[in-house]
C-alpha cells in the first residue's frame, strides 16, 4: 500500500469511503450477531437439529461443504453453522469441488438478507432467522 502522501485525491477519497464502509460492515455485522445468538438458543430450546450444509458453485452444481447448520433462505443460498458463523452458499468450483467437497469461509452477517438482490427474496436478518425457527425454510 502506498504511503498517504503519494496517493492522489481521488485515491485518499477512496479509501476513506472503503474505511467507512468496512467498519459499517463490522457494526452491522456485531448487531446480527447478537439476533443469531439469540437463534441458536431459541434452536437449541426447540430441538431444532442442524443438517450438513451443501453449497451451489457458480456454473449450477451441488457440492458437500465442512459445515453443519441451518438455510436461512429457500434457494439454500446463506445459512449458519452451529457456531453461529454466516456463510454464502454460492462458491466457486470445478471438477475437484465436485468431488470433494468445499470449506466454507464465513462472512460478516447483514442485517438484511438479499440486499440489492433481484431474485425476491430479500429482508430482515429477524424474519429469515424467525421462518427458519418456525419451519418455514425448508432444510432438506
Amino acid at each position: 500500500m502506498p504511503v498517504a502522501e503519494e496517493l492522489s485525491e481521488r485515491q485518499k477519497a477512496a479509501l476513506i469511503r472503503q474505511q467507512l464502509s468496512d467498519a459499517n460492515a463490522r457494526g452491522e455485522a456485531a448487531r446480527a450477531k447478537v439476533l443469531i445468538d439469540e437463534f441458536l438458543a431459541a434452536a437449541k430450546e426447540r430441538g431444532l437439529q442442524p443438517r450438513p450444509l451443501k453449497a451451489r458453485t457458480l456454473d449450477g452444481h451441488t457440492v458437500k461443504t465442512d459445515k453443519t447448520g441451518w438455510y436461512l433462505r429457500t434457494n439454500h443460498s446463506v445459512a449458519l453453522d452451529t457456531e453461529g458463523n454466516y456463510y454464502s452458499l454460492v462458491v466457486p468450483g470445478g471438477w475437484k469441488e465436485r468431488l470433494r467437497g468445499v470449506r466454507l469461509q464465513p462472512t460478516l452477517a447483514p442485517l438484511v438478507i438479499g440486499r440489492g438482490g433481484r431474485d425476491g427474496e430479500t429482508g430482515d436478518l429477524r424474519e429469515f432467522l424467525a421462518w427458519t425457527l418456525d419451519g418455514t425454510i425448508p432444510q432438506d
